[in-house]
């Protein structure tokens, strides 16, 4: 036991250190010491810890929902565009290889600080894919082997005048180009708005992107729209600018033989002579008589069939979502994109009534070798979708009026001049 210091040296230095010695000896005091001086030291530490990781957690929740303050009107309207474009290739099987990939690449990169596209120096996958496939034409002149390798021109070749049908129903491209260029548009945005009219969605691209315009997005989302949209936007054209008494007219088909040799010769003329005439179509038409050569020659079945169908599918989806790029609300939703959606609408209305028109003409110069004017309407590009609705109202008119086959000619001969006139057109007006 301790004895307790004197009174007289209480307050003394060695008498408190003393006093101190004595207590931690105290094997009694000597626990509850300790305990003080833990709980001095680490009890406020462990309390401020606590409270940091708490500050930490809720700084860390609250930065997951931060994105949603940059969420903006114009983003949760390409949304629904986007939704809208979704729909249509499900429920409505229109073109859904391209409309359904580029609804999901519209929303995906009006998502507030996108990653699908570049945020400052971080470059964006669709970005990328965009400069490497589209901006190239890299994916285009893919998609062009693809489209030739899926076409027949039998029917055109047991029929060439068929061919004049083609070129006239373009005449909505040209059209389309002085209204657009009338209402403020330059030179260049009205050649990309105006190729609406060629019913080809690739060679919509192609020209847009050649001229580098901000429109691109709007201007694929109304070519391939007005494509699906053909069943209904080209009756009532038709209906318009003939009689019924036209419309009955029978055409029978020329079933002249083409030989394997004129099939293959064909393709190799056609790019000669394109080339020819127009130097910069020659790498839309010859890649697409490529992809028809291919098809015809008889000894690349295989790539034929892969050509036709698993790529020209896979391009196409890639197509679809890196077109979506160029989607961004910022750019898509403004005046000008009304604007080219009605222009559209009138570059297609006006192929039909020029495709129509014509074959009225050509009837007064052959009386005793009438064309179905309906025919007319068939050589725009949207094959073959143009033919069937053409032989559809034929049928509807009289039930034993079968035209499918010159109208197929007709609509492939549009598939050429569509690409030709894009080529024209890039020949023409200054890059």
């Amino acid at each position: 036991m301790y004895q307790v210091p004197r009174q007289d040296d209480a307050f003394s230095a060695s008498g408190i250190l003393t006093g101190i010695v004595a207590l931690i000896l105290d094997c009694k005091t000597l626990p509850l010491i300790l305990i003080e001086v833990v709980k001095s030291f680490f009890v406020p530490s462990l309390f401020q810890l606590q409270k940091w990781k708490v500050k930490f957690k809720m700084e860390q929740i609250l930065s997951l929902y931060s994105n949603f303050g940059n969420i903006t009107w114009k983003m949760a309207v390409m949304w629904a565009i986007g939704g809208l474009l979704i729909y249509l290739g499900i429920r409505r099987k229109m073109e859904p290889t391209l409309l359904i990939p580029m609804g999901f690449g519209a929303i995906l990169v009006n998502l507030p600080l996108s990653g699908a596209i570049t945020q400052g120096s971080e470059i964006g996958a669709l970005d990328l894919l965009f400069d490497k496939g589209v901006a190239n034409e890299l994916m285009l002149l893919l998609l062009f082997i693809g489209i030739g390798a899926m076409c027949d021109f039998t029917p055109l070749l047991t029929n060439p005048r068929m061919m004049l049908f083609g070129a006239a129903a373009q005449f909505g491209i040209f059209f389309t180009i002085s209204l657009a260029t009338l209402l403020g548009f330059d030179l260049q945005d009205a050649a990309s708005i105006g190729i609406i009219g060629a019913a080809d969605g690739p060679t919509s691209i192609f020209v847009g992107n050649y001229y580098g315009t901000k429109y691109i997005g709007a201007i694929i989302v109304a070519a391939y729209s007005y494509m699906a949209l053909v069943p209904i936007i080209q009756p009532p054209v038709i209906r318009a600018l003939t009689t019924k008494k036209e419309r009955m007219i029978h055409m029978p088909f020329n079933t002249n033989h083409v030989s394997k040799k004129a099939k293959i010769i064909f393709p190799i003329v056609v790019t000669a002579v394109a080339g020819i005439i127009s130097p910069k179509s020659v790498v839309l038409i010859g890649f697409l008589m490529f992809g028809n050569l291919v098809k015809e020659c008889g000894v690349l079945d295989s790539l034929s069939h892969t050509a036709s169908d698993v790529l020209s599918n896979l391009v196409t989806l890639l197509l679809g979502m890196t077109v979506a790029s160029q989607m961004k609300a910022d750019v898509f939703l403004s005046v000008e994109t009304l604007m080219i959606i009605c222009l559209g609408l009138v570059a297609f209305i006006f192929d039909t009534a020029g495709g129509v028109i014509f074959a009225k003409i050509m009837n007064l110069f052959t009386p005793n070798n009438k064309i179905n004017p309906m025919i007319g309407a068939a050589g725009i590009s949207a094959f073959p979708m143009s033919a069937r609705v053409v032989n559809q109202m034929a049928v509807k008119e009289d039930p034993t009026n079968i035209i499918l086959m010159p109208a197929i000619g007709a609509n492939v001969s549009g598939q050429i001049a569509s690409v030709l006139a894009g080529g024209i057109i890039l020949q023409l007006i200054a890059k």
